[in-house]
């Protein structure tokens, strides 16, 4: 396998896909409303075979929504290029195929209030970082996780000529991050605890603003930082800077660390609109996954001026829109990432993750 294959590249084995579950979040912290982005139908791409998505076709029997199309809301970081799907889905149909009209809402802020947000009914469904969203799930919003929707967007990295060279060497070191609560700093320090270092004790984490990150560690006050794509994309571009690890190594290349979230109410009440926006989700990453070039025409409007569109394919590529788990799969990994937080102590030692996992996700294709 070539390594756009093994990065989320055009050819996949689709038994593979069916056995890990699949079915028919440089992101800001994501929270209050930001402007509503509505797209007419006359800008919907036309000529997408949508047999090419058999196996998320028969993930669900439900038969297709009918009247008028159901409008919806959707919450999602527009900056966020992992979330490229999101737009493909607009563009290219996936939820007129539904028969869902929905509205992009843009969030920056808060996590709570982004739940919140979708727990009452202004919003319908959102997308976020599990790492981010797991904590305060703990808090009893009504939400549920329907879906993972993609591995990768977060890495470690550091100057090129700098003894940092794995993440093991973070020990005893400063390191900049732009949110001390943020998914990124978590998951590293989730790792470094797998490696026998105390993530609290053994590094000195240092908040940055997040586009300043590498001036840190350019003057010398830090000896690496943590960013997420786009950013940590591009500024590996600049030859000064390496990459020293991510969130797609070992074990995580199998693991989704982006989630689809939905209104409870939304679940029990409408089962089928739950599904239906599920399902067209599913549709547009295997379709991103297959597609990279495309997905990437359809985020560059939202896209940093200083990505090109190359720059834009690389990391669709990069990012696992083809691992996309559902049901069992989904809850499993839900209790692996709430152990892992209770590992560096963001999770109170209290917690029955088995229990929490449970009550979190929701298997839309069986309710």
């Amino acid at each position: 396998m070539n390594d756009d294959e093994k990065r989320g590249g055009s050819k996949f084995d689709r038994r593979h896909l069916l056995q890990a579950g699949l079915a028919a979040a440089f992101a800001a912290p994501l929270g209050a409303f930001g402007a509503a982005q509505a797209f007419a139908p006359g800008g919907i791409a036309t000529g997408v075979d949508f047999s090419e998505f058999p196996l998320c076709r028969t993930a669900s029997s439900a038969p297709a929504l009918t009247g008028a199309p159901r409008k919806l809301k959707l919450s999602w970081n527009a900056g966020a290029v992992c979330l490229a799907p999101v737009p493909v889905a607009i563009e290219y149909g996936f939820f007129q195929k539904h028969n869902l009209d929905v509205e992009l809402v843009n969030y920056s802020g808060s996590t709570d209030q982004l739940l919140e947000a979708i727990a009452t009914g202004k919003s319908d469904a959102g997308l976020g970082m599990a790492l981010r969203w797991l904590k305060p799930l703990e808090q009893g919003f009504d939400v549920k996780i329907a879906a993972g929707t993609h591995g990768g967007c977060m890495r470690v990295l550091s100057r090129t000529d700098s003894s940092v060279a794995k993440l093991a060497d973070l020990k005893g070191k400063i390191v900049a991050v732009g949110d001390l609560a943020g998914p990124d700093k978590n998951f590293f320090s989730i790792q470094l605890a797998k490696l026998g270092i105390d993530p609290v004790k053994g590094v000195d984490w240092r908040a940055y603003p997040g586009n300043l990150l590498n001036v840190a560690v350019e003057k010398g006050e830090v000896q690496a930082f943590l960013s997420s794509d786009p950013l940590a994309y591009l500024w590996l571009k600049d030859t000064q800077y390496k990459e020293v690890a991510s969130n797609l190594d070992g074990e995580y290349r199998e693991k989704s660390c982006c989630i689809l979230g939905l209104r409870g109410s939304l679940v029990r009440e409408e089962p089928q609109v739950a599904r239906a926006i599920t399902q067209a989700l599913l549709d547009a990453a295997m379709f991103t996954a297959q597609n990279a070039t495309v997905a990437a025409k359809s985020f560059q409007p939202y896209a940093p001026k200083a990505a090109t569109l190359a720059d834009i394919e690389g990391m669709v590529r990069y990012h696992t829109h083809h691992h996309h788990p559902v049901g069992d799969v989904l809850k499993r990994e839900l209790k692996a990432y709430a152990d892992d937080l209770k590992s560096v102590q963001v999770f109170k030692q209290s917690t029955d993750t088995a229990k929490f996992a449970e009550r979190i996700y929701v298997d839309v294709f069986a309710v």
